[in-house]
């Protein structure tokens, strides 16, 4: 061959293998030698090891639930979307004894999948739609079983094929009781979920089955259950509890991390259990099978939030050490170590998970609770790792989502409102902290702006000692908070309160909560609103959620009198209730003059969302609330807790609050003008002042609303199953396959024992509001517009002469002969003369088909993987704000806009001034990752 022709084939081969390699690099960020970061694409919210040739590799689950194994050297070796719902426990282990693991998944769509080590699927198991919720793998007799259990309440070996052996239903075996409490339902029998499933490996290399069995989520912490393989019954049941040996209080809370680990290298196991709670109760506690004793490190020093404690042994110095994960921090610290011995590494995030690959020793954490997506490997035998964990800044999403609101910001600086524009709502901030570094900041805002005006939030640790001997009702005369010091008299009082005025526009406070709302005497609170001169006045009343008699004594004896004094004097109640209460709840007798609108001008229906899977509905309700005129504004809330849907499994523990941002930003401009915020990061969420006081940020009246679809959905008396679902939340053993079966809700799997599980087909949440699933949906993408829940508006369950008047009185001109009604109990739907009854899961195809005609009556309808509102903001002006409604696990997206019957002029992103074209009716429009756009739509013709 020419030796010309042979120079210039190797050239080519060269630059072919050059050109092949980089396009293939690898997304790994090697900050130094200690800490290497992982790019995935994906959040992920658990990671393992597996074994494969010899070598071992990530396996990590994300938070749509798909299965991804990644090298050490970041290369994603393998992907698998399983069903397309959350993984709440996965598992690996050498199933077949061929020196390779398998990848065992249990699914929040109640399967278990066994995966093999090129991610390929060999079978799957299902028994029922609870989710699965636990899975292991354990040897007897040198045969390998799978040990699954789901919120069905049972556990279930299967063979390594995934067939079924046998199953064991907790009732045979648990003693887990319930705790009466009038009012609600309570489970009947001694029955118990498998929080954790684990196995033993024994000193004589026999295994054991430890199951975690509990009933509830958030308040029992349950017990340990040894099995011997196969068997029926657990040789030992271990209430996991203090001994008499433990000095001092001891709060243990649910567990939300279990490892078996020989912590002192005797060939016996010890389990640790890392408590799954707020940062004041954070708990590690070790239990010694050989001992047949608990002991306990309290974690502390973590600031405001919720977390697990992950923990995992390595050596330090020589010794065994814990390593406990636990808020943005790392804990060091030995077996009963001293307070003033736990070493502390204050990092910058909080992240999803922890695991030690038992064959390399490095620890690896999942991604950054914040919405992150990288995987980060910790080689804690080098000694700068310490130092590089408290400096690591992730890359990827969290990377993105800092340098999208950076470019928000600067577009912010150059933005001035147009003149055409209407007149934006105004926006009360009730809790913002504001840090000295942001003072002038808020000044300037409060001197130059109308809207947001930040109110005196008012911390009160004190509260009123008054004689409660003329309360008829018991429960109320006895209430107390166990948070408060009762101890001011009613001057001292009203002077603390009234004191809060000077100097500013207003003050807002908590004036009762659900556990005691008799903080303060009536006359109290109305002497402070006589002292406000003017001045505006946010009573705040918590968790006033109850389905007893105690409700009607509560409404008529405090909240209906209040509500009368303080019309007409810039007083607003803030009720800021939990689950189904603006939904379901409020549509019980006891709040009949509320929903009448008689106290349209006082009440502010508002929520806390945590403990709840139901954000779409309450968002629903309150819009529906507010549209109807029962309430003249409605509100919000934000706070670390929001994303708690799973209290056994708390990661509330954000130090980005871009998932507030989003949040508060898609609910004002839908039209709240109550705004509830917890501080984390005010620097950061400060753009939310700004984007508000500028006008960047519309916040529409509602006959301005233009996304609301024109069907809705009216609330009769709730239907009771529908009610106690929908509010007992904690309780995670509700489950019966016969009533699921026999029983369709027009809204159901509310309870506590659905977390992440699918909604039903026939469900309101689906075909009306676009999700697919029962988890932390506050920014639900209502394609078709937003279906309001409401007051009944026509036929025998309506009240006529209610003073709020008509729905479609208070809405746009536009909705004037286009709205269509459908009557709800809950359960089933009605029609309007009360005769006809229709089930759930079959008259749930006539309102879709309905909501999906009726959206072309809208101008605008948006689809893909956002959350979206249309406001008229001028005659020829409409303005459309577009969000990534990614929650905790935000994406790029692109939003599909469709315009109905109207005639564009123009197109333009009101701060980056980017213009976008229309075709057949339609514009694609990039949202960029964890951020939002609004959309100035400019019309030919007036609307």
């Amino acid at each position: 061959m020419n030796q010309n022709i042979k120079k210039y084939l190797l050239v080519v081969t060269v630059l072919f293998i050059s050109f092949n390699c980089s396009s293939n690099k690898v997304p790994t960020t090697k900050n130094n030698k200690a800490i290497v970061n992982i790019e995935t694409d994906f959040t992920i919210l658990k990671v393992r090891t597996a074994i494969d040739n010899g070598s071992s590799y990530i396996v990590a689950s994300s938070y749509e639930g798909t299965l991804i194994g990644v090298s050490y050297t970041g290369k994603t070796l393998w992907k698998n979307t399983l069903s397309g719902y959350m993984n709440h426990d996965i598992w690996i282990r050498d199933l077949d004894n061929d020196g390779t693991d398998e990848i065992l998944a249990a699914n929040a769509d109640g399967t278990v999948y066994c995966l093999d080590s090129k991610g390929q699927l060999l079978w799957k198991f299902k028994k029922n739609s609870a989710p699965m919720y636990a899975v292991t793998a354990i040897k007897k007799d040198n045969n390998m079983y799978v040990v699954a259990g789901g919120l069905d309440k049972s556990i279930y070996y299967l063979d390594t094929k995934g067939k079924l052996i046998k199953e064991i239903k907790s009732e045979t075996y648990s003693i887990e009781k319930s705790r009466k409490s009038k009012g609600e339902r309570v489970p009947e029998k001694s029955e118990s979920a498998a929080n954790f499933i684990r196995t033993i490996q024994n000193k004589d290399n026999t295994e054991t089955l430890v199951v975690l069995g509990t009933n509830n989520h958030m308040n029992v912490v349950g017990t340990l259950y040894f099995f011997k393989p196969l068997e029926d019954l657990p040789f030992k049941k271990t209430p996991i509890k203090a001994g008499k040996n433990i000095k001092g209080k001891l709060r243990i809370r649910p567990i939300g991390d279990f490892r078996v680990v020989d912590i002192n290298n005797d060939g016996n196991k010890e389990i640790i259990l890392g408590a799954s709670a707020h940062a004041n109760d954070l708990l590690v506690s070790t239990y010694s099978i050989l001992k047949d004793e608990f002991s306990f490190n309290r974690i502390k020093k973590v600031s405001f939030g919720y977390d697990i404690a992950h923990s995992e042994i390595i050596k330090q110095n020589g010794e065994n050490t814990y390593l406990t994960r636990v808020g943005n921090q790392i804990h060091l610290y030995k077996a009963n170590s001293l307070e003033k011995d736990v070493e502390r590494l204050v990092g910058k995030y909080a992240y999803n998970d922890l695991w030690k690959d038992p064959k390399t020793n490095k620890i690896i954490l999942a991604s950054a609770q914040s919405g992150g997506s990288e995987i980060h490997i910790i080689d804690t035998s080098v000694k700068s790792w310490k130092k590089e964990f408290e400096n690591l800044e992730p890359n990827g999403k969290i990377a993105s989502i800092l340098k999208n609101t950076k470019a928000i910001r600067e577009d912010l600086k150059n933005y001035t409102k147009p003149s055409f524009e209407n007149k934006s709502q105004r926006v009360y901030f009730m809790t913002e902290k504001v840090p000295n570094n942001l003072l002038g900041l808020k000044n300037k805002i409060s001197n130059n702006y109308d809207s947001p005006i930040f109110l005196n939030s008012m911390y009160l640790r004190n509260v009123e000692k008054w004689d409660r001997s003329k309360v008829t009702n018991e429960k109320y005369k006895k209430s107390r908070d166990r948070r408060k010091k009762y101890t001011l008299t009613q001057k001292e009082s009203i002077d603390l309160i009234t004191k809060g005025y000077e100097g500013e526009p207003g003050i807002a406070y908590w004036a009762g909560h659900g556990n005691d709302p008799y903080m303060f005497q009536l006359g109290t609170t109305e002497a402070i609103i006589d002292k406000a001169n003017g001045k505006k006045t946010v009573l705040i009343y918590p968790e006033m959620e109850d389905h007893s008699e105690n409700l009607t004594f509560l409404v008529n004896d405090l909240a209906y009198p209040l509500a009368e004094y303080a019309k007409g004097k810039n007083t607003t109640i803030f009720l800021r209730s939990k689950h189904v209460s603006w939904l379901g709840s409020n549509y019980q007798k006891p709040w009949a003059r509320l929903m009448s609108g008689e106290f349209a001008d006082v009440f502010v229906p508002s929520m806390e969302e945590t403990t709840d899977k139901s954000m779409e509905l309450s968002l629903a309700g309150r819009t529906g609330m507010w549209a109807s005129g029962a309430v003249n504004s409605w509100g919000t809330r934000s706070v670390p807790d929001n994303t708690s849907f799973d209290r056994a499994r708390q990661l509330g523990y954000q130090r980005l609050p871009n998932h507030f941002l989003r949040m508060l930003i898609f609910h004002t401009s839908n039209g709240a003008q109550f705004i509830n915020n917890f501080a984390v990061d005010q620097d950061y969420l400060s753009v939310y002042w700004e984007l508000i006081a500028k006008g960047a940020l519309y916040v529409p009246k509602r006959n301005e609303i233009l996304s609301f679809s024109p069907v809705h959905v009216s609330m009769k008396a709730p239907d009771h199953h529908f009610l106690d679902d929908g509010s007992n939340v904690k309780w995670n053993v509700f489950y019966d396959e016969e009533f699921e079966k026999n029983n369709p809700f027009v809204m159901s799997r509310l309870n506590g024992s659905w977390p992440a599980a699918p909604v039903t087909d026939w469900d309101f949440s689906r075909y009306a509001a676009g999700v697919k699933e029962r988890r932390l949906n506050f920014l639900a993408p209502y394609q078709n517009g937003l279906v309001m829940i409401t007051p009944p508006q026509n036929g025998v369950f309506a009240d006529k002469n209610a003073p709020r008047g008509k729905l479609v009185d208070h809405l746009h001109p536009l909705y004037k002969n286009i709205m269509k009604e459908y009557i709800t109990d809950g359960r089933n739907y009605y029609s309007a003369d009360g005769k006809q009854t229709f089930k759930a899961d079959e008259y749930y195809k006539v309102i879709e088909k309905d909501i999906k005609e009726s959206a072309k009556k809208l101008p605008i309808t948006v689809g893909g993987d956002v959350a979206w509102v249309v406001a008229q903001v001028s005659p020829k002006h409409l303005r459309l704000t577009i969000l990534d409604n990614g929650y905790i696990n935000p994406e790029q997206s692109t939003a599909i806009v469709n315009f109905n019957h109207i005639k564009i002029k123009k197109l333009t992103d009101v701060l980056s001034k980017e213009e976008f074209k229309v075709e057949n009716s339609q514009t694609k429009i990039n949202i960029p990752l964890g951020s939002f756009r609004f959309i100035d739509v400019e019309l030919i013709e007036a609307l």
